[in-house]
Formats: structure tokens, sequence, C-alpha cells
């Protein structure tokens, strides 16, 4: 599933082709992704322009003045900039032909993303509203972090891939960046120090930086906005790599079953 680094290698590489543009017409093939395309749409975007891209956790949020685009990639969905005479795919189920010619093509092979029409306050959306905090805003860090998890029993992976606490730091970057601040992935969260949570918080910005730095994680069907793979899976230290010797140390990295998820880590490095 694309994760905050896709989604936002997402949104800088479509924004420079969106922002300031007017949508002239929105083509909707089918429209039977996760919730319905609303068949209201076209009517409410044709004709209005994009101000800009946002982004909340893993949502695009395209501001079209009287209300907004609310999209999700879901598990293998996909948004490019193309020629709109290249002919559709089989699962291009939406276009959105801008003013100068590009046309905005929604892709979306399991149909678990979405494309919905938010009048008023985006953020008050039920989708979005218990959110929690951006890894990159000014009100994450070590502190929050350590507040967040006084008396919590939970593994310290599962607190930090809890949405409602922050949001994007999924199963890849999770386990990298519990590897970057030297924490085992099964550690209960209440029993880290505040020093060691503000490791950790300075290692999931690091890691979410550079992943999008290098395009996002190449996962089975991830592709950017111009349909390249990312590249930052060349650079992992423990996910996917059990059975492996440790970068760092040597020593084999092993896998557990964390909140039912496979967590890899390195019995040496991670305490």
């Amino acid at each position: 599933m694309p994760e905050l680094p896709e989604v936002e290698t997402t949104r800088r590489g479509i924004e420079p082709h969106v922002a300031g543009r007017i949508i002239q017409r929105v083509e909707v093939r089918d429209g039977r992704l996760r919730w319905p395309v609303p068949p209201d749409l076209s009517a409410k975007l044709e004709g209005r322009p994009i101000g800009g891209v946002g982004r909340r956790g893993k949502y695009l949020l395209f501001d079209a003045g009287a209300g907004t685009l609310l999209a999700h990639l879901g598990m293998s969905g996909s948004l490019r900039i193309t020629d709109p005479a290249v002919p559709p795919r089989k699962h291009d189920h939406v276009d959105f032909l801008l003013e100068g010619g590009a046309c905005l093509r929604y892709h979306d092979p399991r149909r678990f993303g979405c494309l919905l029409w938010v009048e008023g306050d985006a953020a008050a959306h039920p989708l979005l509203a218990e959110l929690g905090v951006e890894p990159f805003s000014p009100e994450f860090g070590g502190a929050y972090l350590h507040r967040r998890a006084r008396g919590r029993a939970a593994a310290v992976k599962a607190f930090i891939m809890d949405s409602h606490l922050v949001v994007g730091v999924g199963n890849i970057y999770a386990s990298e960046a519990l590897f970057m601040a030297g924490i085992h992935p099964g550690r209960e969260a209440g029993s880290i120090s505040a020093r060691r949570y503000g490791r950790l918080a300075q290692a999931i910005v690091e890691v979410l930086q550079a992943a999008i730095a290098q395009g996002g994680t190449t996962l089975r069907d991830f592709v950017n906005e111009a349909g390249r793979p990312g590249y930052f899976q060349q650079t992992l230290n423990v996910y996917g790599r059990e059975g492996e010797p440790c970068k760092a140390c040597g020593t084999t990295i092993r896998s557990e079953r964390i909140g039912q998820r496979a967590s890899c880590y390195c019995p040496r490095c991670q305490r």
C-alpha cells in the first residue's frame, strides 16, 4: 500500500502540473471505488481552478475553491500526468482534463482508493478528523511520543504505527526508524525513556524524508506520478531482510509477529 512518502512523492510530482489550472472536463469511466465516485463530481469540478494540492496523512487534497477533491490511492492506485491522447488502460477509471492540454489520470486495479468531494472544512471530514499529528509538524517530537506513551503496554512498533497518534509511519518506515534508534520493536511503549523517544522521533523524520527524496519504496504495485517505481527499498536495513546479516554488526536479522505484522529487527543493535 502506498504510504506517506509515496503519497508525498505523488503530490510533489503532480502539483506543478495542476496548481492554477482549470479543470475543463472530468471523465469517469468507472466510479466503483472503495466509496462510489460522486455522480455530480463532474458538475462540481468542471470550470474550477485547482488552487493547490495538499496532503493529510495518506490523503491528497485538491483545493477547488468551493470545495476539496479528497483522493486516496488505496492499495494499488496512482495519479499520473499524461497526454489525454494516450488510450486509457483497463483500470484507468477517471480522467481530469486540465487547461493547457494535460490530463491527470487516476488508475486503481484493486479499487480500494477513493475520489470524494468535500464542501466546507476538509479537516473536519470523518476520514481526516481523527488523524494524529503530521511527522513533519512542530507538534511532533520525542516529548510528544513520550507523553502519549505513558502507561501504554502496547509494543512500541504498534504504538508509532497508530494513525491516531502520528500519521504516515507504516510498517516499512516503523521498522527502519526503530532500527535507526536502536529500539526493539516489541518493547513496551510505556517503558521507553524520553531520551530514547527523542532519538526515535528524529529517526522517523529522517527515514520518511529519505524515502521521499528517493521517490518512495518500491512495492509490487506502487509507481510515482510519472509511472516510475521508487528506489528507497535499495537502502532498507531490516525490513524484508530476515535471515540476512545486519549491515551494522553482522548479526542475523530476525523477524517476529508484532501487532499482526511481520517485524524485522537486529537482536544486537536493537534493545
